[in-house]
């Protein structure tokens, strides 16, 4: 006969064997049974202090270790500071299980204090919500993992009354067989091959699915076999490494590499859309292409209702599954014999220089140069990212971290904790604007309690420099972009790390070196002059 548990324990269990070892948020009385039991499941949990920090970091541990991330949130105004880290999880395809306490129902009928539907909240950000019952604990933890992690990932939300935590329930015998990889087959794998087979200028467009899939190596093998260029998606950065003679980088939001990018895909006579999920994408990026005219495949987790492209071939399975399939005993073409790849590669160089004395791109190069190969960036929202992104250089998948679906500030800093966490032995280094750095200065403190070594690099300018580049390019007043200088290095200094602020390459590089074997955070401030971006995004 079965040993009777609480019901917080048998979605711990779950939660536990789904690979998940660490839960970030803030507690209140409402989960304190939660946290018991995450605890007891082996599921450490760490305190932060806010819950929209607390998510990042998850998502952070979730990148370096591949588990399902989870954020903890007391009633009413915890889950409501979790809002925007769910609905980035919800853009930017993160398995972020989302663990909110409640009030019982019953006394919800009489008692209003903090009351209100998290479900209905997070119904529009998540692929699913549940409310947690004692009956069917090992259901909804089983369903919320699986909905989660499979298909596209996203968000999944479980509310947990307080009384049903310490309820009592019986262990779950019930689960599913992973579901395996899906390859294309008939017609349309035959026409496929056929595409390929003839093409004499493709390109491939890799994005976030390829991530999921965990099919670098089978994309690299195919682009090296077809002698395919690979352009990515800003988070798919690393699927080829970037020195790699067939990587042309990532795009996504930069106008200046797009001068360079979107004239190959009218030069292609063959796109392969490889994982690639246009929610990363800016507007020039709509309709890059016509199917009508264009042989364009389209292999991706889930069919096509946002309608920013479209494709002659549509496969939803898995990438490298799917790959495999159209490869299969082909030979391969002599392809792009003009020698446009190595020439638009150059050309893509030329266009972000990294050369300049000083400024965001000196900052970006000397961290590039000093940093090891294998460091964990993370970079947050603004005009620093659009830069970086351009010539942050990985040799390897999920080692640049960024919102790029949502695109929202603050997150730089908490995926950095959370990367570093999972990963303490290596180099983790996240990048932020002033402004960003200002929204979650007080997670400098976690950093600090965690005996983290992670550095914290600042683009000081006192400005919001893209917001502000746009006002002036619509010839706009200067108005509500600009705000005081602050002393970062002083406030790391305040929260128990250590603090440099520079000017210059020398002094970075030595500030990154120290950074490199120090004992506690590092934050270096970089002061730069404003408008420094101007012709450089």
């Amino acid at each position: 006969m079965q040993d009777t548990i609480r019901a917080a324990d048998v979605l711990a269990r779950r939660l536990y064997a789904a690979g998940c070892r660490y839960a970030f948020g803030m507690p209140g009385g409402e989960v304190l049974s939660l946290i018991d039991a995450l605890e007891k499941a082996g599921i450490q949990f760490i305190l932060t202090k806010h819950e929209n920090a607390a998510g990042f970091m998850a998502e952070g541990v979730h990148h370096v270790d591949g588990a399902p991330a989870i954020l903890v949130a007391t009633v009413g105004p915890g889950a409501m500071n979790g809002v925007n880290v769910v609905a980035n999880a919800e853009q930017d395809r993160v398995p972020l299980i989302v663990l909110t306490g409640c009030v019982d129902a019953a006394e919800a009928q009489t008692y209003t204090h903090q009351v209100l539907d998290h479900r209905k909240v997070f119904d529009p950000i998540t692929k699913a919500t549940f409310t947690l019952d004692p009956v069917a604990a090992g259901v909804i933890a089983d369903k919320a993992v699986g909905i989660a992690t499979e298909g596209r990932a996203g968000p999944v939300h479980i509310d947990v009354p307080i009384s049903v935590a310490d309820a009592a329930a019986t262990p779950s015998g019930i689960g599913r067989a992973v579901a395996s990889p899906v390859a294309p087959y008939g017609a349309d794998l035959v026409t496929a091959r056929d595409w390929l087979a003839a093409a004499k200028r493709p390109v491939i467009v890799a994005g976030l699915d390829v991530l999921k899939d965990g099919s670098a190596d089978v994309l690299a093998a195919f682009a090296e076999t077809f002698r395919i260029p690979v352009i990515t998606t800003y988070k798919a950065k690393g699927v080829l490494p970037e020195d790699h003679p067939l990587s042309l980088g990532g795009a996504g939001l930069s106008p200046l590499a797009d001068k360079h990018l979107l004239p190959l895909l009218d030069d292609a006579d063959l796109i392969l859309l490889v994982g690639y999920d246009p929610i990363e994408m800016r507007t020039g990026w709509r309709d890059a292409w016509n199917p009508q005219s264009k042989r364009v495949i389209d292999i991706h987790a889930a069919p096509n209702h946002h309608y920013m492209h479209q494709a002659g071939l549509s496969f939803v399975a898995d990438t490298g599954a799917a790959l495999l399939a159209i490869m299969d005993g082909l030979e391969p073409n002599a392809t792009w014999a003009g020698g446009e790849i190595p020439a638009l590669k150059a050309a893509l160089a030329d266009a972000f220089p990294k050369d300049e004395t000083w400024g965001p791109g000196a900052v970006i190069d000397t961290c590039r140069t000093v940093l090891p190969a294998d460091t964990i960036a993370t970079v947050d929202s603004g005009a620093h990212r659009i830069l970086l992104s351009q010539m942050w250089s990985c040799a390897s998948p999920r080692t640049l971290l960024q919102s790029s679906g949502l695109c929202t500030m603050g997150c730089a800093v908490p995926l950095a904790m959370g990367a570093k966490i999972a990963a303490p032995d290596r180099p983790v280094v996240s990048f932020s604007g002033d402004a960003g750095l200002l929204m979650v200065a007080g997670e400098l403190s976690t950093a600090a309690e965690l005996g983290q070594n992670t550095i914290f690099v600042v683009f000081v300018d006192a400005s919001l420099a893209l917001i502000e580049l746009k006002q002036r390019q619509r010839q706009m007043a200067n108005t509500g972009v600009d705000f005081g200088q602050h002393d970062f290095a002083a406030i790391a200094r305040a929260f128990g790390g250590n603090g440099v602020t520079v000017r210059d390459r020398d002094t970075l590089s030595t500030a990154l070196t120290d950074a490199l074997s120090a004992d506690r955070f590092t934050l270096i401030a970089a002061e730069i002059d404003r408008q420094a971006y101007d012709g450089r995004i």
